[in-house]
């Protein structure tokens, strides 16, 4: 007996679907360009954060000891530097690495060091940390221990990166909502056109005694189906277009000298599908919920 009523609850929302063509093919399009705007924007997004944090490892500071340090104690160092929390990487730079880099940054005008020897540079640490945010405690810490001369920070692209992660966040974030908003409109007015057309067979029902629950079922079936479908065709044309624009912008030269890699659609692919789901199956039943309201008095 259960089978059966879920039988009957499933050929219902099919039924639904294939009956009112028009609007369900309305409803269809206008939800896959919502979901698809979405999409796009969820894996733009994505690429985003991504890239901030390739650039988040590569900023940090650049510890410089002083001139006369002996080799135990760049050494001691290196081994309080690991004691601290927040540090991702230590690198040691030496003298000669110092004075070379300083040569490239120069280019032309490196016959300013004529004369100058790496003995005249002081050797140092880079160090990488785990979260930006950590970066002024970090600081501080560091600038306690022994032999410490110097602290280059770049504290100002840290706070940049930390700021564009953020105000990302929460652009996603509204978009998301306002596109859940327009989608839950979309589908719950589609789906009251259906219950609409059929007042009278609900009221029929309702007098012989069937439950608010057993009338909702086969509407609530609609709209989850009419979401799994637009999740589906969001989902290829999301995946079709996206691997179109990740070949384009992977042959960029700005790209390539950034250093920053796209991400792969297989990367991205389950959080879509459980995002998708999750957006279709919700949005179908809060839909078909709003527009039973009015019919079932609840």
């Amino acid at each position: 007996m259960k089978y059966n009523v879920i039988g009957y609850f499933l050929s219902e929302g099919f039924r639904n679907v294939f009956k009112n063509k028009k609007s369900t093919f309305s409803c269809l399009g206008v939800m896959c360009a919502t979901m698809l705007m979405f999409g796009l924007f969820f894996v733009i997004g994505q690429n985003i954060n991504n890239a901030i944090k390739d650039l988040e490892k590569e900023q940090g500071m650049q510890v410089f000891m002083y001139p006369e340090a002996t080799d135990e104690q760049i050494a001691k160092l290196k081994e309080d530097l690991g004691k601290i929390e927040g540090i991702n990487t230590i690198e040691f730079v030496s003298k000669e690495e110092g004075y070379n880099t300083m040569k490239k940054r120069l280019g032309d005008n490196a016959k300013a060091l004529d004369g100058f020897t790496p003995d005249f540079f002081e050797v140092s640490y880079i160090i990488t940390l785990t979260d930006l945010s950590l970066n002024n405690q970090v600081y501080e810490a560091i600038s306690k221990l022994d032999n410490v001369k110097e602290i280059q920070n770049k504290s100002s692209t840290i706070e940049t990166l930390s700021s564009v992660g953020k105000a990302i966040r929460v652009v996603t974030f509204t978009i998301f909502a306002i596109l859940i908003l327009i989608s839950l409109f979309i589908i719950s007015n589609t789906i009251k056109l259906t219950v609409h057309a059929r007042r009278k067979e609900i009221s029929i029902m309702k007098y012989v005694g069937a439950t608010n629950s057993f009338i909702r079922a086969p509407f609530m079936i609609e709209g989850i189906i009419i979401g799994i479908i637009s999740s589906a065709i969001s989902l290829g044309l999301v995946g079709a277009i996206y691997n179109w624009c990740a070949i384009k912008v992977a042959q960029s030269e700005t790209i390539q000298l950034i250093g920053v890699n796209m991400l792969q659609f297989n990367q991205l692919f389950s959080s879509i599908l459980i995002v998708y789901i999750i957006l279709g199956v919700g949005i179908g039943i809060i839909g078909s919920r709003i527009s039973m309201r009015k019919y079932l008095d609840v």
